[in-house]
């Protein structure tokens, strides 16, 4: 991978961020970020694609996902609400697991971009120490770039279609 798109994490006290620059302005990736469409293309690990994609892209809007393993395996359905978008900016959402009881997680999406390309964080919040670190210790921040990659091939189409 090319060093300048490595990403960079940052673990502390309830929040992990991850940090990606990609070769595309924000536009795109925020684009990538508000359509089913192209949701369904990279949101998660590869393997563990999104077979359940409902989102009301707008603030206060609500989204539900749910991922199936290429085995078949269900996921459990999860999603939240969105609290903030700023075009091309800035994203904001809450996130869970839908089940009862459930902890929340605050996810910000900033999109930076300087001369054609953008450097996109995460930041997630998590309700608890405790539960950074069951998700983490389940593969979270690997999944996050997994996740990653697969947005970069759809950033790169996007690019692809805007030139014809």
């Amino acid at each position: 991978m090319d060093a300048r798109k490595d990403p960079a994490e940052t673990v502390a006290d309830r929040e992990f961020v991850i940090t990606r620059v990609f070769d595309a302005p924000a536009r795109l990736l925020f684009l990538a970020h508000s359509k089913p469409e192209h949701v369904r293309r990279w949101f998660g690990p590869k393997g563990w694609p999104i077979s359940k994609c409902e989102m009301d892209f707008r603030e206060g809007g609500a989204f539900h996902f749910q991922m199936t393993s290429d085995e078949g395996e269900v996921g459990p359905p999860f999603g939240g609400t969105y609290r903030a978008i700023v075009p091309n900016s800035k994203i904001v959402y809450d996130n869970g697991f839908e089940a009862p009881g459930s902890g929340r997680m605050l996810v910000t999406v900033l999109f930076d971009e300087f001369e054609g390309r953008t450097t996109m964080t995460v930041s997630t919040v998590f309700d608890t120490v405790a539960m950074k670190e069951d998700y983490l210790g389940l593969g979270m921040a690997e999944g996050m770039r997994s996740g990653h990659d697969q947005l970069e091939e759809v950033v790169e189409d996007l690019k692809a279609w805007e030139t014809k």
